[in-house]
């Protein structure tokens, strides 16, 4: 007869087998694959402490795409996270998809490798699946312009990817005079551009722009005001409006994951952050449903080119 700690584990592993959500993925355009829905890690101290475990919860209910920066002070924590569902065979390495970013402060051709091999070394890992431009603004260790062009950086960051540190490289923060530039100078072009993109910020211009030019669009704070306590005047759109209710009621799902399809119905990525374990499974149960084009332009009436930083 089984033993009650193996009848234990067995029951685990089946609960985790049944609530695991399977994201779908598309192609990059270097051809390597990326996964349509990402964890995002940005936050405070107290999520930094609890980022290890939240990254095993994230593998369990079925995350393969994690978002972290070299900014955020949580890439260690991230790879002890990456190194138990490794361990513990959830997951291997070639499962995930890992991506980091070059702060401003590294952004001198000769500091982006160096640059990327600290963010490898706290994250325990031989290569990043997407490394990226945290922003074009480039600065000294005291914050000051460093007045660098990020043309120099982006040829580092095609040293990185001939070297196999990243198997894809991409930008942040890049606006369409930006990208435009680093197109026609680069040998490379740009995989990705990060992006803040929500209701209230809906960066049509600027999404269409990359998506023209075969650049993929991940979208960051993709809840914007839904969950934000600094709600400005020029922002009308809460987690309870009638409209965004009436939507949720017809598919049976939350606001929240309205606004996360709106998101990949539009071919974005979107990134939410969350170190909760109830709210990562709500967050990734987006992909037995999808939008109508009326509903899509519905929440893209919210729009007030309203940051949420």
């Amino acid at each position: 007869m089984a033993s009650t700690k193996f009848m234990g584990l067995l029951l685990a592993v089946i609960h985790v087998a049944m609530s695991k959500v399977e994201v779908p993925k598309i192609s990059l355009n270097d051809g390597n694959q990326i996964p349509i829905l990402g964890l995002g890690t940005y936050g405070s101290a107290k999520d930094i402490a609890r980022m290890r475990q939240a990254i095993n919860w994230a593998i369990e209910a079925g995350y393969r795409h994690i978002d972290t920066a070299s900014l955020y002070g949580n890439e260690v924590e991230i790879g002890q996270g990456i190194a138990d569902v490794i361990n513990r065979g959830l997951v291997k390495r070639e499962d995930l998809f890992v991506t980091t970013k070059l702060w401003n402060d590294k952004h001198a051709r000769d500091q982006v490798v160096p640059a990327l091999q600290e963010s490898l070394s706290r994250l325990g890992l031989d290569y990043v699946d997407l490394y990226l431009i945290h922003s074009p603004e480039s600065e000294k260790a005291d914050g000051t312009s460093a007045n660098i062009d990020y043309l120099e950086t982006w040829q580092g960051m095609e040293e990185a990817k001939r070297l196999g540190l990243a198997k894809s490289i991409g930008v942040s923060n890049f606006n369409i005079e930006q990208i435009d530039r680093l197109l026609a100078n680069s040998n490379i072009p740009p995989a990705v551009n990060e992006i803040e993109v929500h209701p209230s910020l809906t960066q049509t211009d600027l999404v269409a722009h990359n998506q023209d030019r075969k650049i993929v669009v991940m979208a960051y704070s993709p809840f914007g005001f839904l969950v934000s306590r600094n709600r400005p005047s020029a922002v009308s759109l809460r987690a309870d409006d009638p409209a965004l209710v009436k939507i949720a009621q017809k598919y049976g799902k939350t606001t929240g994951q309205v606004v996360l399809r709106y998101l990949i119905d539009r071919g974005m990525i979107p990134i939410p952050k969350s170190t909760d374990q109830n709210r990562q499974r709500e967050n990734i149960d987006v992909f037995d449903f999808k939008l109508t084009r009326d509903e899509i332009e519905t929440i893209n009436s919210f729009n007030s080119n309203t940051s949420i930083f």
